[in-house]
């Protein structure tokens, strides 16, 4: 029996809602069940005090300056080289054995567990390089790890930007760096943005990685050689050895509450940055 292809679409149509609603659903559920433990545990002492008794006590202060620190590096380290990569794969090279090697080596940086990440981090950097535990150590490992995201997204987003742009620029005698800083890269800034947020999701909720190559202090830094603990890193020990579920939880609510302010703000300024041009 034939089925009519207005029934396949509609129950496609069905099918297709379903799932989009069910992720939804879930990511709904998950914050409803954090915020609703720990929004009533955060006041302003939590956030400016540093930690005490193990964690059980005090607030996140220390652990705020740490993922800001350890992100800031990280960022700072990947997102010239993702770009710059990403420009060179589209803008000075064609498809050749080069090209087809870096993107066969982007896909498989891609590919590898955090863990493996952090062993690397701590063989080569803490030990090797004598950087210790620190955030130096722990930036250049997230560092390596978010790469091949920027990479991605800038490539896709520096290819999206229309070749004619590049032949009027051809076209009055512009150069092909001229061409890429006045053409390609304002025109490609909101996809490299998305893959500097993604990146800074990655960064900021990594805890293995973190663990063997920044350590796990509660003193707040002061160098970029200090050891630290960053938010997620401090609400994973806290929920894994059972020290305190509410500040756990407590935890988890402003970790929560950070990548939302990040994600606005930084959403605020593409679109400002849009409409501005």
């Amino acid at each position: 029996m034939r089925i009519s292809r207005h029934y396949t679409q509609a129950l496609a149509k069905v099918v297709i809602w379903v799932a989009a609603f069910s992720t939804l659903a879930v990511m709904f559920w998950i914050l409803y069940q954090v915020l609703r433990e720990g929004l009533p545990l955060l006041h302003p002492d939590f956030f400016f005090q540093s930690p005490r008794q193990m964690g059980r006590a005090g607030g996140i202060f220390s652990t705020i300056v740490g993922t800001i620190a350890l992100t800031v590096v990280a960022l700072v380290i990947a997102t010239p080289l993702g770009v710059g990569t990403a420009i060179f794969l589209r803008e000075y090279t064609r498809e050749s054995r080069i090209s087809r090697v870096i993107r066969f080596g982007t896909d498989c940086l891609a590919g590898v567990p955090s863990i493996i990440f952090g062993l690397f981090g701590f063989v080569f950097f803490v030990i090797f390089l004598r950087m210790g535990w620190s955030i130096l150590s722990g930036g250049l490992t997230l560092a390596t790890m978010i790469l091949p995201t920027i990479i991605c997204t800038a490539e896709e987003a520096v290819k999206s930007v229309p070749y004619t742009y590049r032949e009027v620029s051809f076209a009055l005698g512009g150069t092909r760096w001229q061409t890429i800083r006045k053409m390609v890269l304002p025109n490609a800034i909101p996809g490299i943005l998305t893959g500097v947020l993604l990146g800074v999701g990655r960064s900021v909720g990594e805890t293995a990685a973190v663990i063997l190559t920044a350590g796990s202090s509660f003193i707040t830094p002061d160098s970029l050689f200090s050891p630290i603990r960053t938010m997620a890193v401090h609400f994973y020990i806290l929920a894994r050895e059972g020290i305190s579920m509410e500040m756990a939880y407590a935890t988890g609510a402003a970790l929560i509450l950070f990548i939302l302010a990040i994600n606005t703000v930084a959403n605020w300024l593409m679109y400002r940055y849009i409409h501005r041009g």
